[in-house]
């Protein structure tokens, strides 16, 4: 199983280090090229406009959209949701709201049910989900606002599961890699 983690900028190298000790094989992904053969990929969070300034130089919009079409799952967090929304790959249907629960000051840490999980959660400069199309599951909100969502092949999230030691996040998504796998063969 060979997963990619989106490698331009942002927290990559904490999800590069729990996937491998899950027990997947890590790619950073910085051009199309690094896109080939994936079986998932991860989009880290960081800063959404230098990602998308990063995406753009190195023509990876297109090779990414077509990456989700395919059905390959892909994990967005933080940054990550914001890359994957409407107004920036468009594949997935929310509208994310860029800083939305404040400046670096106001970065926090919870708990939030997934699914039956309790996931810790750490917020930093997060986004929230303003607008959620109909195709679009949530799975966790703070305060009526959606910090969690899946949609199809994509799990999407407003914070920073990489940071707060809990890998539930990271191994829910390796079993869907792994039940898409088992389909394809």
């Amino acid at each position: 199983m060979t997963i990619g983690v989106l490698a331009l900028q942002g927290g990559f190298a904490l999800h590069a280090d729990i996937l491998r000790d899950l027990g997947a094989d890590v790619r950073e992904v910085r051009t199309p090229r690094d896109l080939e053969g994936l079986d998932g990929l991860v989009i880290p969070g960081g800063e959404s406009t230098t990602m998308t300034l990063g995406i753009e130089r190195e023509g990876l919009a297109e090779p990414l959209r077509e990456l989700v079409a395919s059905g390959t799952p892909v994990f967005g967090t933080c940054a990550g949701l914001i890359m994957l929304d409407r107004e920036h790959l468009g594949v997935l249907d929310v509208l994310a709201h860029r800083n939305a629960f404040g400046r670096q000051i106001r970065s926090f840490e919870t708990d939030l049910d997934i699914e039956g999980d309790t996931v810790h959660a750490v917020f930093i400069r997060a986004p929230w989900i303003a607008e959620a199309g109909e195709g679009v599951e949530i799975l966790a909100e703070i305060d009526g606002h959606p910090v969690a969502v899946r949609q199809d092949n994509l799990l999407a999230v407003s914070f920073h599961p990489e940071l707060a030691g809990d890998t539930k996040l990271h191994e829910r998504f390796l079993e869907q890699v792994r039940a898409r796998t088992a389909r394809a063969s």
